[in-house]
């Protein structure tokens, strides 16, 4: 527990950096441009990456130690934000903020870049879970996740929004380069127990059908895959629009402050989760989480009201830990561990990819259709005894309807076989008795994948 507790640590440090600098680079943009669009298609980009490369970064994981996994993650990300921090010291501003030129995309791509392959540490994060602690206490430690999460994003939303509006853009990208810099000296000096693992001769960069063979072994699993997406549909939604509504409703140093009050709702749900676990089916629990974050997106800017938007925005992100972990903990405990990586990269694939395509499709339909005839009177005719008369109307709107449908299709989830089968088979998979991977630093992480496997790989 005390290697995991500091790999959990440095990663936390380091994904504050990473989330810290992107934060930035979406304030900046929108308080520059005031372009929805603008902001829609780079955080729509960013989940598309993390989908286009989920399979890949699952598949690097399972090849190699994940101490050398995390490090060449930090490494990449610390060369990245230098180089967009070069380009940002050469270029005018102006040049930089041209929507129209290339000079945007390419620097908006690279610190994306920087921000994505930090990801590879999160997939290694979740399968040393399995590799450091019991199976018992695998809910209760990505509970921790979780908790480290919401600090890292609670620090990350105050100091983006005050950097960017008291010492802009540059020094932002001059903290974010010191702060990846320490956390990659103080990861090299931990180590990780952990056998080599196995190399399969010509085996390709992207193993799909590795990854398809792992998820079909457990009855239901690509279904829970397909479940953990349903909040991330409505999360392109909130990518693509939320800043810009809080953004109307506050200044950029006091939102950033409302969004790092909010994010203590991650500290609670991943303390409650670290606290009381899943309960005996965390598929259910998911569910339920699902159709409340459901119900509070539909709510939470039904009127122009900023205490109802911080108060939605709060119980949102408490439910988000709730749902990641137990997507985390079903898998560790039916998923062998040789093969966790991909599995874990598979789903974020699937689930970074459902928050693209709402965020590409809603922010030009926002921008240009939504937004317009809301402001337009026939449009608050019609919607004006619902979502009141206030600022964003139209965005209010996008809210409410994909609010609904994150509700209706969490229900719907519950009367699938998939769900029945699945919720059996994590119930009938037994736990490793009396040994965590990391109890035999050389066998034992295959040891314990097969005390899992032998039950997980059932028909």
């Amino acid at each position: 527990m005390r290697t995991f507790l500091g790999v959990l640590v440095n990663t936390a440090v380091a994904n504050v950096t990473t989330s810290f600098l992107w934060f930035a680079l979406t304030f900046w943009v929108y308080l520059e441009t005031r372009s929805v669009l603008a902001t829609g298609i780079i955080g729509g980009a960013y989940m598309l990456l993390l989908a286009l490369f989920g399979m890949v970064f699952g598949t690097f994981v399972d090849r190699h130690r994940k101490h050398r996994v995390m490090v060449v993650s930090a490494l990449f990300t610390l060369v990245l934000f230098g180089v967009a921090g070069v380009i940002f010291l050469l270029l005018p501003q102006r040049a930089i903020l041209d929507l129209g030129g290339p000079w945007f995309w390419l620097f908006s791509g690279i610190i994306l870049a920087g921000a994505v392959v930090e990801n590879l540490r999160n997939i290694a994060l979740s399968t040393t879970v399995t590799l450091l602690v019991p199976t018992e206490r695998h809910a209760n430690a990505n509970g921790l996740v979780g908790t480290v999460q919401g600090l890292a994003f609670l620090v990350t939303s105050v100091f983006s929004g005050l950097a960017i509006g008291l010492v802009g853009m540059g020094w932002t990208l001059v903290i974010a380069l010191v702060f990846t810099a320490v956390a990659l000296a103080h990861l090299v000096t931990l180590r990780i127990p952990e056998s080599p693992p196995e190399r399969t001769p010509g085996a390709k960069a992207i193993d799909i059908r590795g990854a398809a063979s792992a998820i079909r072994a457990v009855p239901g699993l690509f279904a829970l895959i397909l479940f953990s997406t349903f909040n991330n549909l409505v999360g392109g939604v909130y990518m693509a629009l939320m800043d810009p509504y809080g953004l109307t409703l506050f200044d950029v140093t006091v939102w950033g402050i409302v969004l790092g009050v909010t994010s203590t709702g991650f500290i609670i749900g991943g303390a409650i989760v670290a606290k009381r676990g899943l309960g005996r089916n965390p598929i259910r629990t998911m569910l339920l989480a699902v159709i409340v974050m459901g119900v509070l997106g539909a709510v939470f800017t039904i009127r122009d009201w900023w205490w109802l938007y911080v108060l939605g925005i709060w119980l949102y992100m408490a439910l988000v830990p709730i749902i990641e972990s137990a997507e985390q903990t079903v898998i560790q405990k039916v998923v062998p561990f040789q093969t966790q990586g991909r599995v874990f990269g598979a789903a974020a694939t699937f689930e970074a990819g459902a928050a693209p395509i709402t965020a590409f499709l809603i922010a030009p339909i926002a921008q240009f259709w939504i937004i317009p005839y809301l402001e337009t009177d026939a449009g608050r005719d019609a919607w004006g005894w619902l979502l009141g008369d206030g600022q964003a109307r139209g965005i209010a709107l996008v809210f409410l309807v994909s609010g609904l449908v994150m509700v209706v299709l969490a229900a719907l989830a519950f009367t699938t076989r998939s769900y029945r089968i699945l919720s059996r088979e994590y119930a009938e998979v037994p736990a490793a008795e009396g040994l965590s991977a990391a109890d035999d630093p050389v066998a034992g992480p295959a040891s314990a994948a097969q005390a899992r496997g032998g039950d997980a790989g059932r028909g």
